[in-house]
């Protein structure tokens, strides 16, 4: 079964526009969707912007691979955001929706580089506050880094809305715990593992835009922001359920079947 809500029309924008007249130039969107959204893009090109620093995270107990600390890039945090929204996004409207809405994103994407780039090259005024090349280093991010993390993106987002919906299917909408946590734990896998993968081993390697990380740094990598995302999946479920919860009480024929 088809609900309405998993149709171009995922926003309610026909019954805004019914109330507005059938005005051609109303475009109001319904409040939760136009939040998951918003937090969607802003999550995904604040990742964008923090992908090039690494940190590194003390913790309590050493484990393998990772030691004492967890080491990640500074974008692991807003883009665990990105997973919790498109999972808010799939179960409220439908796969359909989130899909277009990852899409858009990784368009997104690319005109955020654009936008960046194009102030990186425009001439700096000599009482800039900053200098050109502190400018350049902090914002812009290495070919490595941009190859990984739109490869990744494509990547990983389709997987978590296709395992997310699958999921919805076999358990027939119940276990929302479930699909949360199994479509972001995996997508968050295959996120992390080509990130890392393409952005400090095989782009620099087959481009020569740098040197290559030692294996033992990919791996710590790789362990230490996994473990992050995976825990932050396990904490936002609760999130994801009182968000279902209150749009669905708030409007119960925002319910996807499909």
């Amino acid at each position: 079964m088809r609900s309405t809500t998993d149709t171009i029309d995922w926003m309610g924008m026909s019954e805004n526009h019914r109330r507005d007249g059938g005005r051609d130039d109303a475009l109001v969107l319904s409040v939760p969707a136009l939040v998951l959204v918003s937090l969607f893009i802003t999550a995904l090109v604040t990742a964008q912007l923090t992908a090039a620093k690494v940190i590194e995270i003390a913790i309590p107990v050493a484990i393998p691979v990772a030691g004492d600390s967890l080491a990640m890039p500074g974008a692991a945090f807003a883009y665990a955001l990105t997973f919790f929204a498109s999972d808010c996004i799939t179960e409220l409207y439908g796969k359909r929706s989130a899909q277009v809405v990852v899409n858009v994103g990784f368009f997104m994407n690319l005109v955020l580089l654009a936008l960046v780039w194009s102030t990186i090259w425009a001439p700096a005024a000599q009482n800039s506050a900053v200098d050109p090349e502190t400018f350049q280093t902090v914002l812009g991010a290495s070919t490595n880094i941009v190859l990984g993390s739109l490869t990744a993106y494509l990547l990983s987002q389709n997987w978590d809305v296709i395992v997310f919906h699958r999921l919805r299917e076999a358990t027939g909408g119940e276990r929302l715990w479930l699909r949360n946590i199994g479509s972001t734990a995996t997508s968050q896998l295959i996120d992390t593992l080509v990130f890392v993968g393409i952005g400090f081993v095989i782009a620099p390697s087959l481009l020569e835009t740098g040197s290559p990380l030692p294996w033992a740094a990919v791996a710590q990598l790789v362990v230490g922001q996994y473990i992050l995302k995976l825990l932050i999946a396990l904490l936002d479920t609760p999130l994801v359920y009182a968000v279902v919860g209150l749009v669905r009480s708030n409007r119960p024929d925002a319910v996807a079947t499909a």
